[in-house]
Protein backbone atom coordinates (compact mmCIF):
# COMPACT_ATOMS: atom_id res chain seq x y z
CA UNK A 1 0.00 0.00 0.00
CA UNK A 2 1.16 3.21 -1.18
CA UNK A 3 0.77 5.90 1.16
CA UNK A 4 2.18 10.02 1.06
CA UNK A 5 2.42 11.69 4.57
CA UNK A 6 -0.71 13.06 4.51
CA UNK A 7 -3.01 10.57 3.69
CA UNK A 8 -4.35 7.98 5.79
CA UNK A 9 -6.64 4.84 4.36
CA UNK A 10 -10.16 4.99 5.74
CA UNK A 11 -11.22 1.73 7.14
CA UNK A 12 -15.33 1.07 8.38
CA UNK A 13 -15.69 -1.63 10.86
CA UNK A 14 -19.10 -2.98 12.03
CA UNK A 15 -19.39 -4.62 15.03
CA UNK A 16 -15.98 -2.78 15.97
CA UNK A 17 -17.24 -2.17 20.03
CA UNK A 18 -15.79 -5.71 21.41
CA UNK A 19 -14.29 -9.06 20.30
CA UNK A 20 -12.87 -9.54 16.85
CA UNK A 21 -14.79 -6.44 15.93
CA UNK A 22 -12.14 -4.64 17.97
CA UNK A 23 -9.37 -6.18 17.79
CA UNK A 24 -9.79 -5.54 14.05
CA UNK A 25 -10.23 -1.88 14.51
CA UNK A 26 -7.09 -1.39 17.17
CA UNK A 27 -4.91 -3.60 13.72
CA UNK A 28 -6.34 -1.10 11.13
CA UNK A 29 -4.92 1.50 13.44
CA UNK A 30 -1.75 -0.06 14.34
CA UNK A 31 -1.60 0.10 10.24
CA UNK A 32 -1.63 3.50 9.13
CA UNK A 33 -5.80 3.92 9.07
CA UNK A 34 -8.24 6.05 9.92
CA UNK A 35 -11.42 3.94 11.50
CA UNK A 36 -14.67 4.28 11.54
CA UNK A 37 -16.28 1.95 13.72
CA UNK A 38 -20.27 1.34 13.56
CA UNK A 39 -21.95 -0.89 16.12
CA UNK A 40 -25.67 -1.43 17.37
CA UNK A 41 -25.03 -0.22 20.91
CA UNK A 42 -25.39 3.80 21.25
CA UNK A 43 -21.99 5.97 22.11
CA UNK A 44 -20.87 5.57 25.68
CA UNK A 45 -17.88 5.81 27.87
CA UNK A 46 -17.10 2.73 26.11
CA UNK A 47 -17.15 3.69 22.87
CA UNK A 48 -15.09 7.10 23.98
CA UNK A 49 -12.61 4.61 25.64
CA UNK A 50 -12.29 2.96 22.49
CA UNK A 51 -11.66 6.06 20.29
CA UNK A 52 -9.25 7.22 22.73
CA UNK A 53 -7.42 4.00 21.91
CA UNK A 54 -7.23 4.48 18.99
CA UNK A 55 -5.64 8.26 18.87
CA UNK A 56 -3.00 6.80 20.63
CA UNK A 57 -2.87 4.45 17.83
CA UNK A 58 -2.62 7.88 15.79
CA UNK A 59 -5.71 7.15 14.30
CA UNK A 60 -8.54 9.57 13.79
CA UNK A 61 -11.67 8.09 15.02
CA UNK A 62 -15.28 8.40 14.72
CA UNK A 63 -18.11 6.12 16.34
CA UNK A 64 -21.41 5.65 14.35
CA UNK A 65 -25.08 3.91 15.37
CA UNK A 66 -26.59 1.11 12.97
CA UNK A 67 -28.19 -2.01 13.27
CA UNK A 68 -27.12 -3.60 9.76
CA UNK A 69 -30.28 -5.28 9.65
CA UNK A 70 -32.20 -1.40 9.18
CA UNK A 71 -31.14 -1.27 5.16
CA UNK A 72 -32.60 2.08 5.45
CA UNK A 73 -30.00 3.35 7.53
CA UNK A 74 -26.97 2.37 5.24
CA UNK A 75 -26.36 5.24 2.71
CA UNK A 76 -27.01 7.91 5.95
CA UNK A 77 -24.06 5.77 7.14
CA UNK A 78 -22.17 5.70 4.15
CA UNK A 79 -22.65 9.73 3.50
CA UNK A 80 -21.58 10.44 6.63
CA UNK A 81 -18.42 8.76 6.73
CA UNK A 82 -17.54 10.28 3.43
CA UNK A 83 -18.28 13.50 4.87
CA UNK A 84 -16.09 12.81 8.12
CA UNK A 85 -13.25 11.49 6.78
CA UNK A 86 -13.27 12.47 3.08
CA UNK A 87 -12.28 9.10 1.55
CA UNK A 88 -13.59 5.15 2.21
CA UNK A 89 -11.09 2.61 1.18
CA UNK A 90 -12.00 -0.54 3.49
CA UNK A 91 -15.38 -1.98 4.46
CA UNK A 92 -14.93 -4.67 7.04
CA UNK A 93 -17.96 -6.58 7.82
CA UNK A 94 -17.50 -7.66 11.04
CA UNK A 95 -20.97 -7.47 12.14
CA UNK A 96 -23.27 -10.88 13.40
CA UNK A 97 -24.89 -12.62 15.67
CA UNK A 98 -24.31 -16.54 16.67
CA UNK A 99 -26.87 -18.81 17.27
CA UNK A 100 -28.24 -18.78 20.28
CA UNK A 101 -29.84 -20.98 21.93
CA UNK A 102 -28.33 -23.83 20.32
CA UNK A 103 -31.21 -25.44 18.58
CA UNK A 104 -31.25 -28.42 16.46
CA UNK A 105 -32.24 -28.08 13.07
CA UNK A 106 -35.31 -29.74 13.03
CA UNK A 107 -36.62 -27.60 15.50
CA UNK A 108 -35.40 -24.14 14.75
CA UNK A 109 -37.88 -21.79 14.00
CA UNK A 110 -38.94 -18.69 11.26
CA UNK A 111 -38.25 -16.36 13.70
CA UNK A 112 -34.55 -17.18 14.80
CA UNK A 113 -33.86 -18.33 11.44
CA UNK A 114 -34.96 -14.90 9.97
CA UNK A 115 -33.08 -12.88 12.65
CA UNK A 116 -29.76 -14.76 11.47
CA UNK A 117 -29.99 -13.91 7.67
CA UNK A 118 -31.12 -10.10 8.34
CA UNK A 119 -28.22 -9.43 10.46
CA UNK A 120 -25.59 -12.00 8.93
CA UNK A 121 -26.28 -12.02 5.41
CA UNK A 122 -29.11 -9.43 4.10
CA UNK A 123 -27.29 -6.54 6.28
CA UNK A 124 -23.70 -7.54 5.12
CA UNK A 125 -24.93 -7.96 1.27
CA UNK A 126 -26.43 -4.31 1.10
CA UNK A 127 -23.96 -2.41 3.11
CA UNK A 128 -20.82 -3.94 1.13
CA UNK A 129 -23.33 -3.21 -2.71
CA UNK A 130 -23.67 0.50 -0.57
CA UNK A 131 -19.89 0.37 -0.13
CA UNK A 132 -19.14 -0.49 -3.49
CA UNK A 133 -21.11 2.00 -5.10
CA UNK A 134 -19.83 4.51 -3.24
CA UNK A 135 -15.96 3.72 -3.73
CA UNK A 136 -17.14 3.36 -7.80
CA UNK A 137 -18.52 6.75 -8.08
CA UNK A 138 -15.50 8.63 -6.34
CA UNK A 139 -13.02 8.15 -9.51
CA UNK A 140 -10.24 10.30 -8.08
CA UNK A 141 -9.76 7.73 -5.72
CA UNK A 142 -8.70 5.08 -8.59
CA UNK A 143 -5.62 6.25 -9.08
CA UNK A 144 -3.87 7.57 -5.68
CA UNK A 145 -2.11 4.34 -5.27
CA UNK A 146 -4.09 3.31 -1.89
CA UNK A 147 -5.34 -0.08 -1.99
CA UNK A 148 -9.13 -0.24 -1.95
CA UNK A 149 -10.91 -3.61 -0.26
CA UNK A 150 -14.11 -5.30 1.02
CA UNK A 151 -13.60 -8.09 3.68
CA UNK A 152 -16.13 -10.29 5.08
CA UNK A 153 -15.66 -12.18 8.41
CA UNK A 154 -17.49 -15.61 7.80
CA UNK A 155 -16.42 -18.67 9.71
CA UNK A 156 -15.64 -22.43 9.80
CA UNK A 157 -19.43 -22.46 9.96
CA UNK A 158 -19.14 -21.25 6.33
CA UNK A 159 -17.93 -25.10 5.29
CA UNK A 160 -17.61 -27.48 8.71
CA UNK A 161 -21.49 -28.35 9.73
CA UNK A 162 -23.07 -28.14 13.11
CA UNK A 163 -26.82 -29.35 13.24
CA UNK A 164 -27.61 -27.01 15.82
CA UNK A 165 -26.54 -23.79 15.14
CA UNK A 166 -27.90 -24.48 11.16
CA UNK A 167 -29.15 -20.53 10.53
CA UNK A 168 -25.75 -19.57 11.38
CA UNK A 169 -23.95 -22.03 9.03
CA UNK A 170 -26.26 -21.10 6.44
CA UNK A 171 -25.49 -17.83 6.24
CA UNK A 172 -21.69 -17.68 6.85
CA UNK A 173 -22.33 -20.01 3.37
CA UNK A 174 -23.90 -17.15 2.29
CA UNK A 175 -21.30 -14.44 3.04
CA UNK A 176 -18.33 -16.68 1.74
CA UNK A 177 -20.46 -16.90 -1.66
CA UNK A 178 -21.01 -12.98 -1.83
CA UNK A 179 -16.99 -12.70 -1.24
CA UNK A 180 -16.50 -14.56 -4.44
CA UNK A 181 -19.84 -12.63 -6.07
CA UNK A 182 -18.28 -9.18 -5.74
CA UNK A 183 -14.32 -10.55 -6.31
CA UNK A 184 -15.27 -11.33 -9.44
CA UNK A 185 -17.45 -8.17 -10.16
CA UNK A 186 -14.99 -5.71 -8.80
CA UNK A 187 -11.48 -7.44 -9.69
CA UNK A 188 -11.52 -4.90 -12.83
CA UNK A 189 -12.55 -1.98 -10.62
CA UNK A 190 -9.57 -2.69 -8.38
CA UNK A 191 -11.52 -3.79 -5.45
CA UNK A 192 -10.09 -6.35 -3.80
CA UNK A 193 -12.71 -8.63 -1.89
CA UNK A 194 -11.50 -11.25 0.78
CA UNK A 195 -13.26 -13.82 3.10
CA UNK A 196 -11.66 -14.28 6.61
CA UNK A 197 -12.95 -17.87 8.47
CA UNK A 198 -11.91 -17.48 12.35
CA UNK A 199 -11.72 -20.58 13.81
CA UNK A 200 -12.23 -21.24 17.50
CA UNK A 201 -11.35 -17.80 18.46
CA UNK A 202 -12.21 -16.94 22.62
CA UNK A 203 -14.28 -14.26 22.86
CA UNK A 204 -17.62 -13.64 24.55
CA UNK A 205 -19.42 -15.07 21.97
CA UNK A 206 -18.12 -18.58 22.11
CA UNK A 207 -17.54 -18.10 25.68
CA UNK A 208 -21.67 -17.97 25.59
CA UNK A 209 -22.31 -21.32 24.28
CA UNK A 210 -19.83 -22.70 26.30
CA UNK A 211 -16.22 -24.20 25.45
CA UNK A 212 -15.66 -27.45 26.78
CA UNK A 213 -16.39 -29.48 23.57
CA UNK A 214 -13.74 -26.98 21.66
CA UNK A 215 -11.79 -27.38 24.47
CA UNK A 216 -11.83 -31.64 23.93
CA UNK A 217 -11.07 -30.70 20.23
CA UNK A 218 -7.91 -28.85 21.09
CA UNK A 219 -7.32 -31.82 23.56
CA UNK A 220 -7.57 -34.36 21.16
CA UNK A 221 -5.07 -32.44 18.88
CA UNK A 222 -8.09 -31.77 16.03
CA UNK A 223 -6.93 -28.71 15.53
CA UNK A 224 -2.82 -28.53 14.66
CA UNK A 225 -1.83 -25.75 16.66
CA UNK A 226 -3.62 -27.03 19.71
CA UNK A 227 -4.68 -23.27 21.47
CA UNK A 228 -7.47 -20.95 21.17
CA UNK A 229 -7.31 -18.17 18.88
CA UNK A 230 -7.11 -14.47 20.14
CA UNK A 231 -8.90 -11.77 18.81
CA UNK A 232 -5.72 -10.26 17.81
CA UNK A 233 -4.96 -13.43 15.63
CA UNK A 234 -8.04 -12.20 13.00
CA UNK A 235 -7.31 -8.68 13.99
CA UNK A 236 -3.52 -9.19 12.14
CA UNK A 237 -5.14 -10.76 8.98
CA UNK A 238 -7.72 -7.91 8.68
CA UNK A 239 -5.27 -5.70 8.86
CA UNK A 240 -2.70 -7.33 6.55
CA UNK A 241 -5.27 -7.95 3.90
CA UNK A 242 -6.83 -4.32 3.66
CA UNK A 243 -3.08 -2.99 3.47
CA UNK A 244 -2.44 -4.95 -0.09
CA UNK A 245 -0.17 -7.20 1.60
CA UNK A 246 -1.69 -9.53 -1.16
CA UNK A 247 -2.20 -7.51 -4.14
CA UNK A 248 -2.87 -10.25 -6.68
CA UNK A 249 -5.46 -11.89 -4.18
CA UNK A 250 -8.86 -11.64 -4.29
CA UNK A 251 -12.47 -13.93 -3.61
CA UNK A 252 -10.38 -16.58 -1.47
CA UNK A 253 -11.20 -17.72 2.00
CA UNK A 254 -8.50 -16.96 4.71
CA UNK A 255 -8.79 -19.20 7.21
CA UNK A 256 -7.85 -18.00 10.93
CA UNK A 257 -8.13 -21.38 12.57
CA UNK A 258 -4.77 -23.20 13.72
CA UNK A 259 -5.22 -25.67 10.55
CA UNK A 260 -8.47 -26.86 11.38
CA UNK A 261 -9.22 -27.36 7.97
CA UNK A 262 -6.79 -29.28 7.29
CA UNK A 263 -7.80 -33.05 7.21
CA UNK A 264 -5.59 -35.54 9.03
CA UNK A 265 -5.30 -39.31 7.88
CA UNK A 266 -6.86 -41.32 10.89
Amino acid sequence: MTKSSITRPVAMVTGGRQGLGLAAARALGAQGFDVAIVDLAAPDTVSEGILTGLAGLGATARYYRLDISELEGHQSLVDRVWADFGRLDCLHNNAGIAARPLTDVLDLGPEAFDRAMDINLRGTFFLSQTVAKSMLADVSRHTDGIYRSILIVSSIAAEMVSTNRSQYCITKAGVSMLSKVLAVRLGAEGIHVHEIRPGFIRSDMTASAGTTEIDDWLEQGRVPMPRWGKPEDVGTAVASLASGALPYSTGQPFWVAGGLNVMQAT
